[in-house]
């Protein structure tokens, strides 16, 4: 019987072709055009790289990380300035996150995420017309 993994991490990182991703401790690595594929790619090479030990995982147990300044500069629809108004943070401090000048600590970053995740729920539940 095989016995589910908890949670693997991946670090991801934006390339000319899609998306590289790691994990951190261990030599898993794959790479996908999307990140469905990404993920999907994730699963099984992290799977192939445990397949003697019986432990596998599925997409519910992996976490793809990207960096601030990375996800700023493939996201550019999303404006730094704009976030920062939004969430109530210094646009300066944000700015420099992103540039990669200032690491923020995992309270700011959970902050970041939240607000990036409430402008892409509205921006889902929108429906456009053209008259």
């Amino acid at each position: 019987m095989k016995k589910m993994y908890e949670n693997i991490s991946f670090t991801v990182e934006r390339s000319a072709d899609g998306y590289w991703a790691y994990t951190p401790d261990l030599p898993v690595f794959t790479h996908g055009e999307t990140f469905a594929k990404l993920k999907e790619n994730a699963v099984e090479a992290f799977n192939l790289f445990m397949e003697d030990t019986g432990e596998e995982i599925n997409e519910k147990n992996i976490k793809l990380e990207i960096d601030l300044k990375q996800f700023f500069q493939y996201y550019r629809v999303l404006n730094a300035k704009f976030l920062a108004r939004r969430i109530g943070m210094n646009e300066t401090l944000l700015s420099q996150y992103v540039q990669g000048r200032k690491k923020p600590s995992p309270r700011q970053t959970r902050r970041i995420l939240m607000g990036i995740q409430e402008i892409g729920k509205e921006l889902s539940n929108l429906h456009l017309f053209a008259e």
